[in-house]
């Protein structure tokens, strides 16, 4: 190399790097920027839109040739106002405003949804925004800037390694109208279906129907024979489906992972498969089955036969990468073989979120050997859709149960039924998880985590934790023979009121208030009746002019609830927590504590 040549290398090394910034002006957001710190040679556009009432930018970005794009954020800023909190999906019910710089949020096809609200003391919306994008990496920073009392949003993309492709295009949504904060989550998480052509999977009624799960009494102690002990008593109590978790495929009960990944039926605790599931379909009820579907353990018979097919390295079990066309077949298969082996009628389908790469993607050292997709979360969707167009070949009705965080509008076309994260014995925890789901769920089934107290709790003391999961279709886990008549009773009756009330319930109207408290009211409202949950004893239930049957269930810890009658008077009638009628009572205009049993309920109509 002469020394011209060794001057141009030097001063190519010394060249910055090309970096963007792009700027546009919205009612909604303020000043919105674009910037990119090297572009790389993409070409980036950037345009407005207003329409039906809130306003979104279009980002594209396009290069000559296929190569991994560039990273970039947007951002913008605005005063304060009467900002006091920020809802995001997966904020369990605290929705502090942080400062902005403290926490960074996160959603991809298997974390959360990128939407994000600011709203008021009042279950007002301030400014709710959104991205369409539900498969790829968001990193999410919001909250209060310090310096200027402002609050702040920046989105930033590709910031994971990505595989090379020549176009990409993307939508943010500024929504600042005044109403409330819940409306707006809805119609952001809708856009975001619409704009990305997403159809969620259907869900049948069977979706809605309480349920059993064997994980929080038995854990990996499972056996055939006292599952169908506890599925009778089950059906007895209205139950109508049980979900068969972790344990039926070992041997080993230590709570890992490492015997995942052959899914053969360990014979020590259920002999014969087939046969136990066709004993629980006799006794009336439906028979799902778990899987931790990207994990294949060290001491499975799996593990070698996928060695340089996974995503991580971990000490008792390795992470698929669904890539691989032969993983995605795998997989397909085993879910497929069970169905026809077993007649399950569905599949807890658990670990969707550690589909991701931590680090350098092995794709690339590997050149990306042996993969017939490049993109992650591509080869997620397609697996994904895989798995459920295969299963509903079989059977039409089949039942597909996610867990929480996995919860965005990209795998609702997977599944139908979204249940809320691990929170043994945790009621608000619970409660809390329910309302976010039902923001963002659509019309899929929303699942509370599996119910349990403590055996010698009383009655009223055990409602709570069903009261707390009212709103959702309600898991329990609770081992039926070991519990006292009187909570059977109690149970019998919330199983019955949920579904004579289901309608109300689960499909229509919901109202999930001061999300910064951890909802302590919830309301759901049809065309015939209010239902209205309490869970603080001091907190106003204000009740408007209105025809329709009112119930307001009592989950606080106190035997009386005030109650505000705006106008007018109305006929009450109080049960306790067995469905039992107690007294009745009348209620004039003004405030009034009421005494109802705590874990009960009032039946309000007109005088």
């Amino acid at each position: 190399m002469n020394a011209f040549s060794v001057f141009c290398l030097i001063a190519t090394l010394s060249l910055p790097a090309a970096a963007m910034t792009k700027n546009i002006t919205t009612r909604s957001a303020g000043d919105v920027q674009l910037y990119c710190p090297n572009t790389n040679g993409w070409n980036f556009s950037i345009s407005q839109q207003n329409s039906d009432g809130f306003e979104s930018i279009k980002i594209e970005l396009s290069h000559s040739e296929p190569t991994s794009p560039p990273a970039f954020n947007v951002s913008f800023s605005k005063p304060l106002g009467d900002v006091r909190y920020l809802w995001h999906a997966n904020d369990d019910g605290r929705c502090a405003l942080l400062p902005s710089w403290l926490k960074k949020y996160h959603s991809d096809i298997a974390s959360g949804v990128p939407v994000y609200t600011f709203l008021n003391n009042s279950n007002a919306n301030r400014l709710t925004f959104a991205v369409s994008e539900p498969f790829r990496n968001i990193e999410a920073v919001a909250g209060a800037v310090e310096d200027d009392a402002l609050i702040e949003g920046k989105l930033s993309f590709f910031s994971t390694p990505e595989a090379p492709i020549t176009h990409y295009c993307t939508e943010i949504r500024f929504d600042a109208s005044n109403r409330f904060y819940g409306d707006a989550i809805k119609d952001a998480v809708k856009w975001i279906s619409d704009r990305c052509g997403i159809t969620s999977a259907p869900v049948p009624d069977t979706a809605f129907d309480p349920l059993y799960s064997t994980w929080y009494q038995f854990h990996q102690q499972v056996n055939a024979e006292e599952i169908e002990k506890e599925c009778s008593l089950a059906a007895s109590m209205g139950m109508k489906t049980i979900i068969l978790d972790d344990g039926w495929q070992t041997g080993d009960n230590n709570r890992g992972y490492a015997y995942c990944g052959d899914w053969e039926v360990y014979s020590g605790k259920i002999p014969n498969m087939a046969q136990h599931v066709r004993n629980v379909h006799n006794l009336g009820l439906k028979y799902m089955i778990w899987y931790s579907v990207p994990f294949i353990g060290f001491k499975s018979k799996s593990h070698d036969r996928f060695k340089n097919m996974y995503l991580t390295n971990r000490n008792d079990r390795n992470v698929l990468d669904p890539r691989f066309p032969e993983v995605r077949e795998f997989l397909c298969s085993t879910y497929e073989k069970a169905l026809k082996d077993w007649d399950v009628d569905g599949f807890k389908l658990d670990f969707i979120d550690e589909f991701k790469i931590n680090g350098i993607d092995p794709a690339i050292e590997q050149c990306y050997a042996g993969r017939d997709i490049k993109s992650l979360p591509e080869s997620v969707d397609t697996l994904m859709t895989q798995i459920r167009k295969r299963l509903e070949k079989i059977r039409p009705d089949i039942l597909i149960e996610f867990r929480q965080k996995y919860i965005g509008p990209a795998i609702r076309q997977y599944g139908n039924m979204l249940r809320a994260n691990d929170c043994p014995c945790d009621a608000r925890g619970n409660k809390s998880r329910i309302a976010s789901l039902r923001l963002t769920s659509g019309n899929t089934a929303v699942h509370s985590d599996m119910l349990e107290w403590n055996v010698t709790d009383t009655p009223e003391t055990a409602s709570q934790h069903i009261l707390s999961a009212i709103f959702g279709v309600i898991q329990y886990s609770m081992n039926l023979q070991k519990l006292p008549d009187s909570h059977k009773k109690m149970m019998k009756h919330w199983i019955d009121f949920s579904q004579k009330h289901r309608t109300t319930l689960l499909h229509s109207e919901f109202r999930p208030y001061f999300p910064q408290s951890g909802y302590p009211v919830i309301e759901a409202e049809s065309k015939s009746e209010l239902i209205i949950a309490t869970y603080e004893s001091d907190r106003i239930i204000s009740l408007k002019p209105t025809d329709k049957t009112i119930y307001i269930l009592n989950a606080t810890d106190s035997g009386d609830i005030p109650v505000e009658l705006q106008s007018g008077s109305k006929q009450g009638e109080v049960f306790d927590t067995f469905g039992n009628s107690i007294r009745a009572c009348k209620l004039h205009s003004g405030i009034k504590r009421i005494s109802i049993p705590m874990g009960g309920y009032i039946v309000i109509s007109n005088a």
